[in-house]
């Protein structure tokens, strides 16, 4: 039996301890510590590397983790959210590869947006949001934040989603 076909039952299954572990974590610390993203980073890479050798594996888990990093930063730069939630979605990336890890990040998206704007309609707090972002269109400082998502709830639900829908 091969290493891919004995490790690849564990793939799924491992990635949803972590984002769990992570949701977990977020909602009660409003946090998610260095020692779970990092520590699933290099996890992933041996377990890539057992699958599809050290070249493809290498490449695997190093397009996944940039993929995973990429999608979030730009969020991170405009102060969106926080490092945690883009550290894991890098993990995501990491054990999962590029391709899955962009439909997590879109599914995330999607998943996170509504979960705002659930918020936002339920604290009637629209008016401030639309004055920040015309403030960030603008390159002002923003205005008084309307609240903050415990976003590795929204990346947990964004990668259980993609799983679960994968064939």
């Amino acid at each position: 039996m091969s290493a891919m076909s004995m490790l690849a039952p564990f793939i799924g299954p491992v990635t949803i301890a972590i984002v769990l572990t992570a949701a977990a974590l977020d909602l009660h610390r409003r946090r998610i510590p260095n020692w779970l993203t990092l520590g699933a980073w290099m996890l992933g890479l041996p377990v890539q590397v057992a699958m599809h050798g050290l070249g493809g594996g290498c490449l695997a888990w190093i397009l996944g983790w940039i993929t995973g990093l990429a999608v979030f930063l730009p969020l991170y730069a405009l102060r969106g959210m926080a490092a945690g939630d883009v550290k894991l979605m890098a993990a995501v990336g990491a054990w999962l590869g590029a391709a899955i890890a962009l439909q997590i990040a879109l599914s995330t998206f999607l998943i996170g947006g509504l979960w705002a704007a659930a918020l936002v309609f339920w604290f009637r707090s629209g008016g401030q949001v639309l004055r920040n972002i015309s403030n960030i269109l603008r390159t002002r400082p923003g205005g008084p934040s309307v609240g903050s998502l415990p976003y590795g709830v929204a990346i947990a639900a964004g990668t259980l989603a993609i799983l679960f829908t994968k064939p």
